[in-house]
């Protein structure tokens, strides 16, 4: 078939590709899974129909979705759920029968044997080796990698020639009761992690030089569905699900954009743990305690009934933080029920509740860090969340090779931050002559709703699978967001002291998205194939409020008052398009290409917030550009593991943050507005082996696993609206980021020892090294990190420990403008932790 395929000319085959991405052949839809009682079947010159089933040899189960192709009559038909098919028109003598499956041997049968040779009309298919080009490796045989990639084709989603991660939860040596994201991540290529607590209640990464803030270039789900604020105004993250919690966490780059939405970083779906599928009631529980009145419990109960499938889990944690003024309370619950009333229908539904109560401690000026990077000058601001999602999922198998998935999600939740907005070098409890003493609170209300719908479906193309997608999203959020004063308490007091006439802001905003969305994958060879898609969006995001602007003498009395009133809305619709290609070099190689175009809207927050270290430009406008990438990556005999990949971002009408100053009292501060048109490079690298395996030493129960992750990276502004920031570097890129480790697995017994090194980077675009005065904006140094980790089971138990920052190192990953800041927020130093856990 591939010679066949490579004497065509070049212009043929892209009159072919074209054609089949406009013309995708739906009559595969209709007469691919055709029942038809058969008829008797003979040597004549014709044969009226033939029939069978296709079957597993090993487990004997029946195979869906296998092409089988009548080499000379050139017809094709398709298993079904049932791995039964169906030729019902008449076959011209002498015609062979050619049957092929992902992951399974090529087997081709004469029709004039088929009689005689199978007479229960049962065609058995040899499982081949595992192909990471088709398959996701699950468990790799003999070593339990932490990390793999997604298979090609996964449910009702594409993956083809795109760079992909899974992160298997339970595969890894790392702190899960703190959901610490530089352990849990530390296998994923050029992430920038900021470290804002010690507890793991926000995660906060970014990838190739995007802004890790609550992780809201990503787009975030749980199950296949959003779980941020809103997806296109406010995709800020403030629920993370409990590590503990979790099977696999999937990580898509750039080239997500076509089927997950726009964002420039990707998509970051959390996939929770199911109820066992041979028990009927399953309880789990895990006791952790820790360095600074730590302590974490975990209740989990699951199990089968029927076809029932169901899991549960509630979480509470609470400490006090390495620093003064950081407690926090965390409450977390979670159920999901599976039903499948059908074997080609399943149901699930999911309900999620998180709330927490966190202090924050504010941030440090460069010269109060140097000197006490544990003090605190913020006693009185606090953070409270209160967050629901609620989910509806339907799937359903027309047959082996048509799938419909629709997800139809839900958000009830608020936030509401209280405190001291500031400068950090101005105290905060003694009384000031430029402003009153009450506290700043700002209050965040989200209500949304949307669902998605995708249909896959898999048809032959020469000699091959091919796959077509297709789908629609509808979404509509609603954001409120009010500013004003607040008491001059210390207490927790989330309540406004004028609430019908707020000192800052009130406003509405209401959001509205339709996207439609298409990706074909065309496999031209089990070498060759090539993904081309598009996606088309509708968008309308919306203001409606009102902001004041006060001015205070020197006595701290109001001379000025100011109402502005505003309505607008911006609507835009557009088009983008992407594509990929992959080839095979054997099952265990491959190399792989795509290009994407990406679009990120304007938030909420670009609209409207009154901060004295943060503004916004009134005439702020979308970002658009594109990720490509190159890469190469296998798995040599399932002792090592590799994806080396380089990437190219360009970024057109990047939106992010100035240093100016302030021309009547002379304050630095961040001005937030389209800053110019960036490229960033970089080569994304990692490899990871077991050393006994590799080299024949050890024990079947013992793995040596070692792992390096290693970022290179150089982003630059190629033009900008100041010519002074032309050439200069992009913010938050960390030229380089190496992490790396070793883990010792023998039975029970694992341990790790892991290794963090992020190289110095800028906060904003006019490349400020030296901090200034409110410590917004300036350097982050370099920084190391040592963390190791420890556990043994023994039957139904287990006991871990953990030291996270061995070294004590003193370091920070951010500079905060608004909360939890303002200014340098310092990571945590050197912490012990133990857990127990047992299920029954």
């Amino acid at each position: 078939m591939l010679l066949r395929f490579k004497t065509l000319s070049v212009l043929r085959s892209i009159r072919i590709l074209l054609s089949l991405v406009f013309l995708i052949p739906f009559s595969y839809l209709r007469g691919t899974t055709q029942q038809a009682n058969p008829g008797d079947f003979t040597t004549n010159d014709k044969v009226e129909s033939i029939s069978g089933i296709v079957i597993d040899r090993d487990t004997n189960e029946p195979i869906t979705g296998a092409i089988l192709r009548l080499i000379l009559n050139k017809e094709t038909s398709i298993t079904d759920l049932s791995g039964r098919f169906t030729f019902s028109k008449p076959i011209d003598l002498p015609d062979s029968l050619r049957i092929s499956a992902i992951g399974y041997e090529v087997r081709t049968i004469a029709l004039l044997d088929f009689s005689s040779l199978l007479e229960t009309k049962k065609v058995f298919l040899n499982p081949k080796a595992v192909s990471v080009k088709e398959l996701l490796v699950r468990g790799n045989r003999g070593v339990k990698f932490s990390t793999n990639r997604l298979g090609s084709v996964e449910g009702t989603s594409i993956y083809e020639a795109k760079k992909s991660e899974v992160i298997s939860i339970e595969n890894l040596t790392a702190n899960l009761a703190t959901n610490n994201a530089r352990q849990i991540y530390s296998r994923i290529s050029g992430l920038n992690v900021w470290e804002n607590d010690g507890a793991g209640i926000q995660l906060a990464i970014g990838a190739r030089g995007l802004s890790p803030n609550r992780s809201s270039n990503f787009n975030v789900r749980q199950n296949g569905y959003d779980i941020s604020a809103d997806a296109l105004g406010y995709p800020e993250s403030y629920y993370t699900p409990p590590a503990e919690a979790l099977d696999k966490i999937e990580v898509i780059r750039g080239a997500a954009s076509l089927q997950y939405g726009t964002q420039f970083g990707g998509m970051l779906n959390f996939i929770f743990k199911r109820g066992p599928e041979e028990k009927a009631f399953e309880f789990t529980s895990r006791m952790s305690g820790g360095s600074f009145g730590f302590f974490n419990t975990f209740n989990s109960i699951g199990g089968s009934l029927g076809t029932l499938n169901y899991y549960g889990f509630y979480q509470f944690k609470r400490g006090d933080g390495w620093r003064p003024n950081s407690g926090f309370d965390v409450h977390t619950a979670f159920s999901s029920f599976i039903f499948t009333p059908l074997p080609e229908l399943k149901v699930q539904v999911d309900l999620t509740y998180m709330t927490y109560l966190a202090q924050q401690p504010g941030g440090l000026t460069d010269s109060q860090f140097e000197r006490d990077a544990r003090q605190s000058f913020r006693p009185r601001n606090w953070f409270s969340i209160d967050w629901k999602v609620a989910s509806l999922l339907m799937n359903y198998r027309f047959s082996g090779s048509t799938e419909l998935d629709s997800r139809t999600f839900g958000l009830l939740s608020s936030r509401s931050s209280l405190g001291n907005l500031d400068n950090i070098n101005r105290l905060d409890l003694v009384p000031r002559i430029d402003r009153s003493f009450n506290r700043t609170l700002i209050e965040g209300q989200y209500e949304n709703i949307g669902n998605e719908t995708r249909l896959i479906h898999k048809f032959p193309l020469f000699d091959q699978i091919s796959v077509s997608l297709f789908g629609i999203r509808l979404y509509s959020g609603t954001t409120l967001q009010r500013q004003g004063d607040a008491d001059s308490t210390g207490a927790p007091n989330f309540t406004f002291l004028n609430p019908d006439n707020l000192e800052n802001s009130d406003y509405r905003f209401p959001n509205k998205n339709v996207s439609l969305f298409t990706e074909q994958l065309f496999r031209f060879s089990p070498s060759i194939s090539i993904t081309l898609g598009a996606r088309y969006e509708y968008i309308n995001t919306g203001a409606q409020g009102y902001f004041r602007e006060r001015a205070f003498d020197f006595a701290g009395n109001i001379i000025a008052d100011r109402r502005t009133n505003e309505v607008f809305s911006r609507e835009r619709d557009f088009a983008f398009f992407g594509g990929g290609i992959s080839y095979s070099l054997s099952s265990d190689l491959e190399v792989y290409g795509n290009l994407s175009q990406n679009f990120r809207s304007i938030t909420f927050s670009d609209l409207r917030i009154d901060n004295p270290n943060f503004r916004v430009d009134p005439n702020i406008t979308d970002e658009r550009g594109f990720n490509a990438e190159l890469g190469f990556r296998g798995n040599l005999d399932d002792v090592l593991i590799f994806d080396v990949s380089i990437y190219l971002l360009r970024y057109q009408d990047r939106i992010n943050n100035l240093l100016l100053t302030d021309t009547v009292l002379f304050n630095d501060y961040r001005f937030r507005t389209n800053v110019g048109d960036t490229r960033t490079i970089g080569l994304e690298s990692l490899l990871e082996a077991d050393l006994f395996r590799l080299f024949g030493i050890g024990n079947k129960d013992e793995n040596l696993l070692v792992f390096s992750n290693l970022s290179i990276q150089q982003g630059q502004y190629v033009s900008a609206v100041l010519s002074t920031i032309v050439g200069n570097e992009v913010e938050l890129i960390p030229p380089l980021t190496l992490r790396s480790g070793i883990t010792y697995r023998n039975s029970g017994f694992r341990a790790s020892l892991q290794y963090s090194f992020v190289d110095e980077h800028f906060t904003d675009a006019t490349n400020t090294r030296r901090g200034t005065g409110n410590a917004v904006s300036g350097l982050i140094p370099s920084y190391q990190v040592l963390d190791f980790s420890f556990g043994y089971s023994f039957g139904d138990f287990t006991f871990e420990g953990s030291v996270n920052n061995l070294t004590d190192a003193f370091y920070y990953t951010r500079r905060a403008e608004s909360y939890p800041g303002p200014g340098i927020i310092p990571a945590d130093g050197r912490a012990f932790f133990l857990t127990f856990s047992a299920s029954l």
